[in-house]
């Protein structure tokens, strides 16, 4: 094994669970070749290989957008070198346990739509519920095809310091990011292409078939070739990319609102060559903004008469509308006890230890320890509606005591917890920082779970938010076979 240890000078070892390393230049035995390798490269081939890997992604046009920047939104994604490893043992705990979480949360929407009977049995307060914005009451008594309400799912985990893995929070809305994760195993085969080859890693270049099968199992009832189209907001859309990304992948039409239209309850997209039915949408965009008629009447996103369509079973939308009621971070609390009511068993994967700012006597706790807590706004994502305790000052915390207090279902706190750390190639050295995982779950006729996912760094060192829109970056996900 190379002594050369030059690229790790300044690799620290804190209370977080590291990825790559059990001790100081002692690395886990699935990460060793890549330790070796690393040492072989030295740092200037590593900067060339990253030179590399970052001009792919420019010419590639892999970009994000972050609103209220005025110097500019559009930015090339952060990518990082480094591949996070996780070995076919842990894997298998991930996979048995998100196909547990998704098919318990599909019964509970299929649940509050329909019977209620979780209300009923009091397991979830009917007003937590009832008061959640994304609870939709024009989804009463609607049947979906399959009764598959959540087809594209990215949960949120990260590894606690003993090295378990739990769940931060679920996206069930239009969970995004799954383009980067197939743009960062591209890159990296580029990049490495004999240390991905010396590692025996599950290939998810057919995550588009699988997407596109996951869609084409939602169509309405009778209709065996169905029409399939990818609804966008457009290009000024943060995840623009990623639609055109998509829909390239899957070989299907990337729509905007005013390319469809609802004649008779059926909607159908103008093409070259006239009117065409549409069947199944993939669409990119919320709840409110899918038709004027039903939801918000200023909407200019959506289509007129959508809803009532979907009401009528000519078409599919994945995800069903009303999903946003369970990715709520107040609800979110509950999903332990819906996998036990539902599913008779103990979740595999277990919550974030979590405080509902709605029950009084914990919003009593939230409110005398946050110096101490990560708060967070129940509705938001991207980083955004969010207060870390150790790291904020006393006129932010004085800030959300009095949003807390005036709006208590709004909020949750969860302890500051550390994230697990992993290396990354920063400023010519490798360096510690911490990450999540975002694996992306599709439920269709069957349950399928990419091996891999969606890495997200927190690039800036001693963070703890691995948002693109934060400064977040990300890197591939090797799950060995």
């Amino acid at each position: 094994m190379p002594t050369n240890t030059a690229l790790f000078p300044q690799y620290q070892l804190g209370s977080a669970y590291d990825e790559m390393f059990t001790a100081p230049n002692i690395p886990r035995p699935h990460y060793d070749l890549l330790y070796q390798r690393l040492n072989e490269f030295g740092a200037d081939e590593l900067y060339h290989r990253q030179q590399a890997a970052d001009l792919s992604f420019l010419h590639q046009g892999i970009t994000f957008t972050v609103y209220g920047r005025e110097e500019g939104t559009e930015k090339i994604f952060p990518y990082d070198l480094l591949p996070r490893i996780i070995h076919a043992d842990e894997w298998d705990i991930l996979e048995r346990g998100l196909t547990q979480r998704i098919t318990a949360l599909n019964l509970f929407l299929n649940d509050i739509y329909h019977d209620g009977k979780i209300l009923r049995d009091k397991i979830i307060p009917r007003e937590l519920l009832y008061t959640c914005p994304h609870y939709r009451r024009e989804m009463r008594g609607v049947n979906i095809p399959k009764g598959v309400y959540i087809s594209v799912v990215g949960t949120d985990l990260i590894r606690m310091p003993n090295g378990d893995f739990v769940v931060l929070e679920d996206n069930l809305r239009v969970p995004s990011g799954v383009s980067y994760m197939l743009a960062n195993r591209q890159v990296m085969r580029n990049v490495f292409p004999k240390m991905f080859a010396n590692y025996d890693v599950r290939p998810i270049h057919n995550y588009g078939q699988v997407l596109v099968n996951t869609l084409r199992a939602l169509a309405p009832r009778g209709i065996s070739d169905p029409t399939i189209v990818l609804l966008t907001p457009g290009v000024y859309n943060s995840a623009y990319y990623e639609h055109t990304f998509l829909a390239r992948e899957m070989g299907i039409e990337l729509v905007e609102g005013r390319d469809l239209l609802v004649h008779n309850n059926i909607v159908y997209m103008r093409t070259s060559a006239g009117l065409r039915r549409v069947d199944v949408i993939y669409r990119r965009v919320d709840d409110d903004f899918l038709d004027p008629l039903a939801f918000r009447s200023d909407s200019t996103l959506g289509v007129s008469g959508l809803f009532n369509a979907y009401r009528a079973g000519n078409v599919a939308l994945a995800n069903a509308i009303g999903t946003g009621v369970a990715d709520d971070k107040a609800v979110y609390t509950y999903v332990p006890h819906m996998i036990k009511y539902y599913l008779g068993e103990d979740p595999i994967i277990n919550n974030v230890e979590t405080y509902v700012c709605w029950e009084h006597a914990q919003k009593d706790y939230v409110l005398a320890n946050l110096d101490k807590l990560v708060v967070k706004a129940v509705g938001e994502s991207g980083g955004y509606g969010m207060l870390i305790g150790p790291q904020s000052t006393a006129e932010e915390r004085d800030q959300f005591r009095q949003r807390i207090i005036q709006n208590p279902r709004n909020y949750i706190a969860q302890p500051t917890i550390m994230l697990s750390t992993a290396p990354c190639f920063i400023d010519g050295r490798v360096e510690a920082r911490h990450v999540d995982l975002r694996p992306y779950i599709l439920y269709g006729d069957t349950i399928t779970i990419v091996p891999g996912g969606l890495t997200r760094v927190a690039l800036r060192k001693g963070s703890l938010v691995v948002n693109s829109s934060q400064g977040g970056g990300s890197k591939d996900t090797w799950v060995l076979r």
